[in-house]
């Protein structure tokens, strides 16, 4: 579904992301770890056009999508979050859903004024979807709420939510789980599994939470130095002596 072909990148003399290939299966849960430093959200950064390969080839569902701005890619229905949420703080829940469908008729100022019943129609029609993401996530009490004024545990539910209402084929997760309470990571962890097996949403997120990882992603791909290390099952990946030893720290022996 997702396949990166020796990409490389580099700022100034520093190489952040070196010869790296890599692909994520349609269906999976697929986790990328190491160190900081590794190249993660740097490789992200290329995946989703934040910025564009020095060398290699990123493909999406067969279509390459390497350099294309980060509008585009969106439109290729690839979603991605961010380790610090970056919601609209002055707006609701509800509105920050809202206004995540591509294409919405109202965006169109003339439509306002020649085609304000279509107008109305489709926006009660994203209103009734959000609604019933907010109530699946379990954000529902919280709809008419500024989304600034959320715990960081919130705020990661609620980009799982936004991503939702862009009907995505894949997200890509950064630190999903960084600053949440773990009562609110584990809520987090079901709805991705229920969204992977119920919705067949294709998931590849970087982790630093070992337990998180081993227990909800397969295959695990590790990064090192801008490359990719190994690739393999949770079990294969917590007993290689090089992953032990580098990101583990050996808690896993």
């Amino acid at each position: 579904m997702l396949e990166c072909t020796r990409v490389s990148k580099s700022f100034g003399g520093l190489q952040a992301v070196f010869d790296c290939s890599l692909s994520v299966t349609e269906g999976s849960i697929t986790g990328l770890i190491g160190p900081n430093g590794a190249g993660k959200t740097t490789l992200f950064n290329l995946i989703t056009g934040f910025y564009k390969p020095d060398r290699g080839e990123i493909h999406f569902m067969g279509e390459r999508i390497d350099g294309l701005p980060p509008h585009k890619v969106f439109h290729k229905n690839l979603y991605r979050t961010f380790q610090i949420p970056r919601e609209f703080s002055q707006m609701t829940v509800l509105e920050n859903l809202m206004v995540m469908p591509a294409s919405q008729f109202g965006e169109k100022i003339w439509n306002i004024w020649f085609k304000p019943k279509a107008v109305r129609r489709q926006e009660f029609t994203i209103k009734e979807k959000a609604l019933d993401v907010l109530g699946f996530l379990e954000l529902i009490h919280l709809k008419d709420e500024y989304a600034g004024s959320l715990s960081g545990g919130q705020k990661k539910l609620l980009e799982l939510a936004r991503s939702l209402l862009a009907e995505p084929k894949m997200v890509l997760l950064d630190e999903p789980s960084a600053g949440v309470h773990p009562i609110l990571t584990e809520r987090l962890v079901e709805k991705i599994r229920s969204l992977c097996v119920d919705q067949g949403i294709t998931f590849f997120l970087i982790e630093h939470d070992m337990d998180l990882v081993m227990n909800v992603c397969d295959p695990v791909i590790v990064m090192n130095e801008g490359s990719k290390l190994m690739e393999g099952a949770p079990e294969q990946v917590r007993k290689d002596p090089r992953v032990l030893e580098a990101y583990l720290g050996g808690q896993y022996r």
